[in-house]
């Protein structure tokens, strides 16, 4: 009974949390009419996907989708090799302030975003990377190292050492002993990471919109967000933009979804 009460528990979970999404779904795959005519919990009584084309060709999506996937990316990437290579310093080589140092990425991660957008526009516009993709990687792989070292940093610090004695005695060095003993065994909390901030580049919107202004460089969230600020779409639009813009992200979510389930169950154990 007990079972049977959890599972219909995450059942009605589910559906509550599904609602919306099928909600924005379905309006956008009708015409502004039957939505004005039947409201937005009707089905659509001819699915049409005009809603979705008049957006990606109003907006530019491909684009956008493009810049998005590209920054994303690179920092997902470039966070975790940060990462790593800041957390086998602290939490295997053990260096002096160690300590401190995990405190400075600590409060580097409680930081807002408002306090920070002055000084980083301000370095932006004065090297020259203002309206850049690469300003906001650089600002962003920041950002998501400072976590990823904090979370690594504690997980090496328990890395068993018979193995790193087993590597030294072998004969490699402090670079062969992180590519080939390190990195490999801790390759599921790596993937975690790499999916977290991935999603989380993804879904950043306020220092994006400060930092890309022009067409070309702006990412999906503040394609979505200056388009419905200038009132110019209807509500089937408005729906087809909310559902291309959340796709993507759940699509890279379910394709990693091995990933953090093996990097979950590995600290599990652990």
């Amino acid at each position: 009974m007990k079972r049977h009460a959890v599972l219909w528990s995450l059942i009605v979970l589910a559906v509550v949390m599904l609602a919306p999404f099928a909600i924005v779904a379905l309006n956008a795959l009708k015409t502004p009419a039957q939505y004005a005519s039947d409201g937005p919990l009707a089905l659509p009584s001819d699915i049409t996907f005009q809603g979705v084309i008049d957006f990606w060709d109003r907006v530019g999506f491909g684009q956008k989708l493009l810049n998005s996937f590209i920054i994303s990316g690179s920092v997902a990437v470039l966070a975790v090799v940060v990462s790593v290579l800041n957390a086998y310093a602290l939490g295997i080589g053990r260096i002096r302030g160690r300590s401190w140092i995990l405190i400075a990425f600590l409060v580097a991660n409680t930081l807002p975003q408002e306090a920070m957008v002055y000084p980083l526009y301000f370095l932006a516009k004065e090297t020259g990377l203002y309206d850049t993709q690469l300003s906001v990687i650089i600002i962003f792989t920041i950002i998501q190292a400072a976590f990823g070292t904090y979370l690594l940093s504690s997980t090496y610090a328990g890395f068993p050492h018979e193995l790193l004695e087993a590597a030294r005695i072998d004969g490699a060095n402090k670079w062969q002993t992180l590519v080939r003993i390190v990195v490999p065994i801790s390759r599921p909390t790596l993937g975690v990471l790499f999916v977290f901030s991935f999603i989380w580049t993804w879904n950043e919107f306020f220092l994006p919109l400060v930092l890309l202004i022009s067409n070309d460089t702006q990412t999906v969230p503040v394609a979505l967000g200056v388009l419905q600020g200038q009132r110019l779409m209807d509500a089937t639009m408005t729906s087809a933009s909310a559902l291309l813009g959340v796709i993507p992200a759940i699509a890279f979510f379910l394709i990693f979804q091995r990933t953090l389930t093996r990097g979950i169950t590995a600290g599990a154990v652990k």
